[in-house]
């Protein structure tokens, strides 16, 4: 069980976006370079993202921009947006339990409640933890490691 690559590098590109955006014409050739991903890759992370109005992106020349303020940008919308079945990936019941067996008959049902909850309560988690706590855990990991390199 994990959080998908997806909401990890959608991070990596807010935080990107935010701290280069302004002077920058962040490019998905950019945030290709900096996640270590292939930019069609990254392009698609963009449009979920443009998609449920987290960023911006400029017509002609590019370029991405963030659309609402850090504060008002949860891990859980982030994740959301990149990777929708996201909860039930990372707490969900195996595929094809035998009909033939009483436990794999009945264990969709007996685990439904108990993973709903736990679905709820990792979805409350990530819509308490902002993209602006993150910068700021961005920038604390700066301070403890020297100044950002330009661009």
């Amino acid at each position: 069980m994990h959080i998908s690559q997806k909401c990890s590098i959608a991070v990596h590109c807010l935080i990107f976006i935010n701290e280069y955006g302004a002077g920058n014409r962040v490019t998905s050739q950019l945030l290709g370079l900096s996640t270590g991903c292939n930019p069609v890759t990254v392009r698609g992370i963009l449009s979920a993202l443009k998609k449920a109005g987290i960023i911006a992106v400029r017509g002609g020349a590019g370029g991405a921009t963030l659309a609402r303020p850090l504060g008002e940008i949860t891990l859980y919308g982030v994740c959301q947006a990149v990777e929708p079945d996201c909860l039930e990936k990372l707490v969900g019941v195996h595929g094809s339990p035998s009909p033939l067996c009483p436990v794999g008959r009945n264990i969709g049902q007996v685990l439904d409640t108990t993973y709903g909850r736990l679905r709820e309560d990792v979805a409350d988690s990530l819509r308490r933890v902002t993209m602006a706590q993150i910068v700021d855990e961005y920038h604390a990991a700066l301070a403890r490691g020297g100044a950002p390199a330009s661009l």
